[in-house]
């Protein structure tokens, strides 16, 4: 069956805070046409070298978010969240103006931009989707860490960490990104991050904008936030959320399975280089992926090193 393009129906606005330069940055999400892709306009520089297409050619800085930036250097950090909620929406077209270096945090998670995308809404263009398939695996390993994609008839990202705190310790999870299950299982998931660290991370220039309001943050095994969890295992749906940001830098919907054991961005990133490089790995189809409201269930690559993870 074939599917078709989407972009906003309306543009939408909103402002927030950047997680790590701590900066107030303006967004603005609008309408786009057909086979544009996700393109981010930064509007406080000149016009000629303001846009930044959101693809896995163009990520440049991969230390604690995603950035992207064009030729003339102007980047974007920390897109993952945005990204996810796109892909989670089904939204492949779109304007995103930003007034500053950084996309705001929000809360920490997707639902927020899910929440303006549904406010915005989104309409039917005139041109089929274009997915990847997957027909083969392929793996990329750094040292312990792993991330595969393999063939499937559905999109689906299943994810594993493991951590020396006992108050996150094994946790792994499984998603079916069809019939809403992103906005259901994953989005409302926050970013993370240990209080003995702020210090660290801020002399690095990281983390300035961190807050109990954008992110979970522990302190040993104690949860500071008043409110708590949002789910169980927030902390591993997270890292599926952002793995279902990372691999949207692809330009389009992959139709596989991503299993990720301990990966970050950098190995999310690594991979899509690894997959689209090879095209016996891949192909492009306007054929959309199997309907399935199916979550649960795992699948872990045989072998993999059982260390404990770092923050």
């Amino acid at each position: 069956m074939m599917t078709y393009q989407k972009t906003l129906r309306n543009s939408i606005s909103c402002t927030g805070v950047g997680v790590h330069g701590g900066q107030l940055v303006n967004m603005t999400l609008k309408p786009a046409p057909a086979d544009t892709g996700v393109i981010f306009r930064r509007t406080d520089v000149a016009d000629e070298v303001a846009e930044i297409p959101a693809r896995f050619d163009t990520v440049t800085e991969l230390v604690m978010c995603t950035t992207i930036a064009n030729d003339a250097g102007v980047k974007v950090a920390t897109i993952e969240h945005l990204m996810a909620a796109l892909s989670g929406s089904g939204v492949d077209n779109v304007i995103v103006e930003i007034d500053g270096p950084e996309v705001p945090v929000m809360d920490g998670s997707s639902a927020p931009f899910i929440f303006l995308i549904e406010c915005a809404d989104t309409v039917e263009l005139d041109q089929p989707r274009r997915y990847i398939k997957i027909l083969k695996e392929v793996e990329v390993r750094d040292g312990d860490a792993v991330a595969v994609l393999t063939p499937g008839d559905n999109i689906s990202v299943s994810f594993e960490i493991e951590f020396d705190n006992k108050r996150i310790g094994q946790q792994q999870c499984r998603v079916n990104l069809r019939n809403g299950a992103f906005k259901k299982e994953l989005s409302r998931a926050r970013t993370f991050g240990f209080l003995s660290e702020l210090e660290q991370l801020k002399s690095m220039g990281l983390a300035k904008g961190g807050s109990l309001d954008n992110a979970i943050v522990l302190s040993g095994e104690d949860i500071l936030n008043e409110e708590g969890l949002r789910y169980d295992d927030e902390f591993v749906r997270h890292k599926a959320l952002d793995a279902v940001g990372d691999l949207y830098l692809a330009g389009s919907q992959i139709i596989g399975q991503f299993t990720g054991y301990r990966s970050g961005h950098a190995l999310n990133n690594k991979l899509l280089h690894a997959v689209l490089q090879d095209d016996d790995a891949w192909c492009y189809t306007t054929e959309a992926p199997l309907r399935t409201s199916q979550v649960g269930g795992a699948y872990w690559p045989e072998q993999k090193a059982a260390a404990p993870a770092t923050a």
